[in-house]
Formats: structure tokens, sequence, C-alpha cells
């Protein structure tokens, strides 16, 4: 039996630890804070509506205001705040950014490409320079579009492109490294479709770091069970896998019947609230983890607000305007990706967890100070989203 003097020294050593974790916890918070805006928007995305007239094709491409300031300066005066009056006055400037960086080529000659009008519109995560173009393409069937916007400042950047050519439908997804798109009336796959959806999906689970602190928060007691008011690790692998078997099920339930809806066009929700509460949802894991409420019923939390992050994704497909026999590819498509990621996620984390379950390092670095972590991450989160402000954002909404 140790002595007094020893489990007084032991106590004293491990408050110390525990001090200067998190210490070091308080610093990586204000990191996280005075970058939390990178993480706190929805993805950079364009939305491209393309149909062909006979030799001719006609375009409507909407791109957001945020994204054209930060590439060449809309804000005049300076003073974070967009005015209609500055952005119809440098309409031409953004025209020619644009163009710039989309082109269509029939059968190796370029097209002649003009910029007809230019409007703004309000889609749901802020206002877009909305762009009327008009491409001459003679004596072609297949049209080659390569599409460059924003990819030298934003690998992430993604085009979501809606094809309409005599009665047919078509979409597809533009990245950094798949930025060519044979529009061809006679080579319209919806094999094509469903594959760029289901690719998006997992690439829009990977950078939806809200949904994946979610997640993480959620999944990190999966290895530990309660005895006592006290974390105890699980015996046994399996008893972690059947507790992420129920959350990633009730999750993914959830998640998909909310984004069904909400692309439908069913049912939808201000954004402001649904982003605001997947940051409250975060909030309300993370203080679990420190003060347990919910204990066993998790798997509750998971549904209740993976029905919010569902209207959360759906924003991708909702301002894409897809055609119905479209919207049920893509939906199918974008929902397969999201699950297939999220897998991911859960098949790296969940192993390793379960091997340092037993360490310091996780019950107070992961499970505790990450939890602190996220709480306070979140908080911001929710503070920015519930009252429309951003410290580091470049401008205010028109």
């Amino acid at each position: 039996m140790k002595s007094p003097r020893i489990l007084a020294q032991a106590e004293f050593i491990q408050a110390y630890n525990f001090a200067a974790l998190m210490k070091s916890v308080l610093v990586l918070v204000v990191l996280l804070a005075s970058t939390t805006t990178v993480f706190a928007h929805k993805p950079s995305d364009s939305f491209l509506n393309l149909e062909r007239n006979a030799d001719s094709w006609q375009l409507r491409w909407d791109i957001a205001l945020r994204d054209l300031e930060f590439a060449i300066g809309l804000d005049i005066d300076q003073n974070r705040k967009l005015t209609r009056g500055e952005v119809n006055n440098q309409a031409h400037k953004i025209g020619a950014y644009a163009l710039s960086r989309l082109q269509l080529t029939a059968s190796g000659i370029v097209c002649d490409t003009s910029f007809d009008s230019f409007d703004i519109r309000k889609l749901d995560d802020g206002s877009y320079a909305s762009l009327l173009v008009s491409a001459n393409c003679p004596g072609s069937e297949a049209i080659e579009l390569d599409y460059s916007l924003f990819f030298d400042l934003d690998p992430t950047h993604r085009g979501l492109v809606n094809v309409h050519d005599n009665g047919q439908n078509f979409s597809h997804v533009l990245s950094d490294t798949d930025h060519l798109l044979i529009l061809d009336r006679g080579d319209w796959s919806a094999w094509a479709t469903l594959y760029s959806f289901v690719r998006e999906g997992v690439w829009h689970i990977w950078i939806g770091y809200d949904h994946i602190l979610f997640l993480l928060t959620l999944l990190l007691p999966a290895v530990l069970f309660l005895k006592n008011g006290r974390w105890q690790s699980v015996n046994r692998l399996s008893d972690a896998l059947v507790d992420t078997l129920k959350i990633v099920t009730a999750f993914t339930l959830a998640h998909s019947i909310t984004l069904t809806l909400a692309s439908l066009q069913i049912l939808t929700l201000p954004p402001r609230f649904v982003e605001s509460m997947i940051a409250f949802s975060v909030l309300v894991t993370a203080i679990n983890n420190l003060l347990p409420i919910f204990r066993g019923s998790r798997w509750l939390v998971a549904f209740g607000f993976g029905l919010i992050h569902g209207f959360g994704f759906a924003s991708v497909l909702q301002d894409l305007g897809l055609e119905t026999n479209q919207l049920a590819l893509s939906l199918l498509g974008f929902n397969l990706g999201v699950e297939l990621g999220q897998l991911a996620i859960v098949a790296a984390f969940i192993p390793l967890a379960y091997l340092i379950r037993d360490s310091a390092f996780y019950r107070w670095g992961l499970l505790r100070a990450g939890s602190v972590m996220a709480a306070a991450v979140a908080t911001v989160w929710l503070i920015e989203r519930l009252f429309n402000y951003q410290l580091l954002e470049p401008l205010k909404s028109i």
C-alpha cells in the first residue's frame, strides 16, 4: 500500500500536469478562435446553368460576391460593406475576370464568348453576381468546357454545372483536379452524374469541419463507459463498435431524411438557424463529454442533431436548381458520398481510440481537453452565426 506522502506527491504531479495541459488548451483555443472564420462558412462554390440553342450556348453563372471580393477586390471604399452600387459599377470587371477562367472549345477552336448582362442574386448563403453569357460554337456537336475559376486562390473551390440540351439534362461537379467537361448530347451518362456527386459528397464531409467536429466529439466516449461518475475503458473492441454503430446509424438516418426533404424543397429552414444549430450541436456534445447528461443515449443526440446537419448538407444541391430526374441521381450520389466519407473518418478513428483508451493522453488530452477546445470553438461559431458577425469576414452582405 502506498504511503500518504507518495499519494500526495502523485496527486500534486497529476494536478500540475492537468494545469499545464489546460494552459496549452487555452493557447490552442485562442489560435482556433482567431482562425475560426475559415471553418464557419459554406465552402466556395459557383453555379453554372448551360443551355444549348442550335450552334450557341447560353450560360447563367452565379459567383459568390465574397469570393470575388477576395479575388479582385470589390469594396472600393474599404469599409467592409459592399453596396449594390459598388458591385454594379464593376460588372464588366467581374465579367472579364470570370470569362478569363472559362473557355469553351469546339473541334480545337475556341468559341466566341460574350458577356451579355449582369445582376445580383440572393442565395441561401449570401449574395451572388449572376452573369448571363453567350458562346457561339458553330459546326460541332461536342464542346469542351475548361473551368478554372478561383483554383489559383482556393483549390477546394467547386463549379457545380447543370446542363440542358434539347430535353436532356446532365449535372457535374468541376474541381481543380477535374476541370474539363465534354458537352456532347450523345454522351450524357447517368453514371457520370452519380459518380460526380458521390465524389462531391465525400469531399463535402471531409471539408465540413463543423460536421466532422460534431461526429468526433460524439465518438470520443465510444471506447469508454461511465461507472460511478467516472469514465472507464471498455474491455472489448466489440463494445466500442456497438456504441459507434448506434451513433453512426442514427446520424446517417437523420441527416438522410432532412437532406432529402430539403433538396426536394418539401421542408426548408432558414440557413442562419441551421448553421447556428450545427454549432450548438458541437457545443452540446462537447459539454456532455465533460459533464455527462445523456450517458447511454448519445445515439438520440446523434439522431436529433443529425436532422439539423441534413439541412446543412442540402445547401449544395438546393442552389443548383436541378431538374427532377437529375436531382434524384445527384441526391443519391451526394448522400452516398457523405456516408462513405463519414465511414472513412470513423474507420480511422475508432481503432486508434481503442488502442490508446487507457492512456492519460486519451483521457485528459483528447476526451477532456479536446472537448474543452471543441466547446470553445463551437461557442465562437454559435455567436458568429446567431448574430451574423464574423471577425475576419472580408465584407458584409449586400
